[in-house]
């Protein structure tokens, strides 16, 4: 990977933000703070993110605002959205969330631990989604070119090398799979067998060549 991925941390309140912080240090990870829905929308702008965790609660624009501006735009629509929200909310929050686009909703004081493990399987779905589309370009380009007689050596080496990355990743993703499924987070379902029809597609391309 040639950086690591960024999750957006958006609340209002300082304390909240850094409680964030030192739950996820242990993941390899860049958190980036907004403290309010104005900031992260333009923290959206120049920085790809692989997850927003987003305070319902917010002074001004609240969760529920900043996230419909977030799937409104083309840039930023697929960008998964957790919601955090505390206890006492009201009882259609979690309704609120869902059909705001959320892939999933937690309430504070949250478990540390569940916080983690959710935001460990997105950012391994990002990145897995990175690595594939690394594939993917390398595939096209050998599809499209004409190889002259003196470069097939050259191929023979380099497409054993993509079937060694395709299986590294089919094998991660089976990883993940089982990840999402102890972990139970709606949105999941979602990504992953988008994930899997792009892997599958690219298998079978590269299966053509061979």
């Amino acid at each position: 990977m040639p950086d690591r991925a960024k999750i957006l941390l958006v609340d209002d309140r300082e304390e909240n933000l850094i409680a964030l912080e030192a739950i996820l240090s242990s993941l390899d990870l860049i958190p980036v703070r907004a403290k309010s829905g104005e900031e992260a929308l333009k923290a959206l702008l120049g920085t790809e993110f692989a997850l927003i965790l987003l305070d319902v609660r917010m002074p001004g624009m609240d969760g529920f605002e900043t996230a419909a501006h977030i799937k409104r735009r083309e840039r930023t629509r697929n960008i998964p959205i957790i919601f955090l929200t505390v206890v006492d909310s009201a009882p259609d929050y979690a309704f609120r969330s869902y059909a705001a686009g959320a892939v999933d909703y937690l309430t504070k004081p949250f478990d540390p631990w569940v916080l983690r493990a959710k935001v460990a399987v997105f950012v391994e779905l990002y990145n897995m989604n990175r690595r594939l589309a690394e594939q993917a370009a390398m595939l096209r380009e050998h599809l499209s070119a004409e190889l002259p007689p003196g470069e097939a050596d050259e191929q023979a080496t380099v497409l054993p090398e993509l079937s060694k990355r395709l299986a590294a990743v089919e094998n991660e993703l089976a990883r993940v799979t089982e990840l999402a499924r102890k972990n139970g987070a709606p949105g999941l379902v979602g990504s992953i067998s988008d994930l899997t029809n792009r892997l599958n597609h690219l298998r079978a391309g590269f299966d053509a060549l061979t």
